[in-house]
């Protein structure tokens, strides 16, 4: 057992677990952020994705140690912000919202996204969510979404 200090959605924290455990597995547990999603556990699906230190991480494969004075945001961290609105609402409104398992890793991959390339094609869209897996939407709605977004949130990114 270590003492690991982060900060989680804006604040300083301190958890005293194994080096070793899974970051997916700390955020559920031990801080209660359920919005962060177990699907694969390998890393494939998205499920899981946070941002750390703004950058797309899966969680489900990453362990506590490395979150070591890390800066690291989760869908609840990010809920609540005018880009989470823009995304969600576009979500919503284009039908990118089915059982909702990958919504939240979605919506953090669209923010990586649009965070990087504000005006993203089609094609530079399904790449930036080629690590995201939906078994509902067929991604069409999904792309569409993260197109609104883009477009109605200029300015945001």
């Amino acid at each position: 057992m270590e003492s690991i200090e982060f900060v989680l959605n804006g604040k300083p924290v301190s958890i005293r677990r194994h080096p070793s455990a899974r970051l997916l597995d700390v955020l559920r547990e031990d801080f209660g952020l359920k919005g962060t999603k177990e699907g694969c556990g390998e890393g494939e699906c998205g499920a899981c994705a946070v941002l750390i230190d703004h950058r797309i991480v899966n969680s489900c494969c990453y362990p506590l140690a490395y979150a070591r004075g890390k800066r690291i945001t989760t869908i609840e961290g990010f809920a609540g912000t005018p880009r989470y609105e823009a995304i969600a609402r576009a979500m919503g409104e284009e039908g990118g919202v089915q059982c909702g398992i990958c919504t939240p890793g979605m919506i953090i991959a669209a923010e990586s996204l649009l965070d990087e390339n504000p005006k993203p094609s089609e094609e530079e869209i399904r790449v930036g969510l080629s690590g995201n897996l939906c078994r509902c939407t067929g991604y069409n709605m999904i792309v569409k979404a993260i197109r609104r977004a883009a477009k109605e949130g200029e300015g945001l990114w």
